[in-house]
C-alpha cells in the first residue's frame, strides 16, 4: 500500500526522477508539487492549504485547482491561507482577514475579500492614506464574538 501511495504522489506531483533526490536540492516549485500531492493524496477530516495553489506554473495552477475542486468535494474541514482574494471567493464559503496577527474580518467571502481587495489596492498605489482608511474601517465594522470557557458558562449558568 505505501508503494502505491509513493507512485500515484510521485505522478501527480510531476517531478520525475527529481523524487528520488534530496528534498533539498528541489526547486521551489517542486517542492510545492510535492508538497500539495501529498497533503491531498487522502481525504483527512481538516486540512490546511497554505498559498499551494499561487505557486507553480499555469499548468500546475490548474491541475492542483482541479485537485481542489475534487478535494472539498470528500474532505471535511479545508483551511485555505492565500493573498490572493479570487482563490478563496472560488474556494470557499467563508472568508477571515488577519492582518498583522488582528482578525479584521470574519464572515462571508464576498465583502470580506472585497475590504481586504481594497486595502490591497491602496497598498498597490502606495496610498497609505486609503489603506489605513480601509483597516479602520474593517476595525469598526467587525463585530468580534464573544467567547466563553466551559467554566465560565458553567458559572454563568450557576
Amino acid at each position: 500500500m505505501a508503494t502505491e501511495n509513493f507512485r500515484a504522489v510521485a505522478e501527480w506531483a510531476e517531478i520525475g526522477d527529481a523524487i528520488y533526490r534530496p528534498y533539498d536540492t528541489y526547486s521551489s516549485g517542486m517542492k510545492a508539487r510535492l508538497k500539495f500531492s501529498i497533503a491531498t493524496a487522502g481525504f483527512p477530516q481538516v486540512l490546511l492549504v497554505d498559498e499551494a495553489l499561487a505557486t507553480g506554473d499555469a499548468a500546475f495552477n490548474r491541475k492542483a485547482k482541479d485537485r481542489m475542486n475534487e478535494f472539498l468535494d470528500n474532505a471535511g474541514t479545508v483551511f485555505i491561507v492565500s493573498h490572493s482574494a479570487s482563490t478563496i471567493r472560488n474556494h470557499c464559503n467563508r472568508a477571515m482577514w488577519l492582518n498583522a496577527g488582528e482578525l479584521l474580518a470574519d464572515g462571508d467571502v464576498a465583502s470580506t475579500s472585497a475590504a481586504y481587495r481594497r486595502w490591497t489596492k491602496a497598498l498597490s498605489l502606495k496610498d497609505r492614506k486609503k489603506a489605513s482608511q480601509a483597516i479602520r474601517h474593517a476595525r469598526k465594522t467587525y463585530e468580534s464574538p464573544e467567547i466563553f470557557l466551559d467554566s465560565e458558562v458553567a458559572e454563568r449558568l450557576n
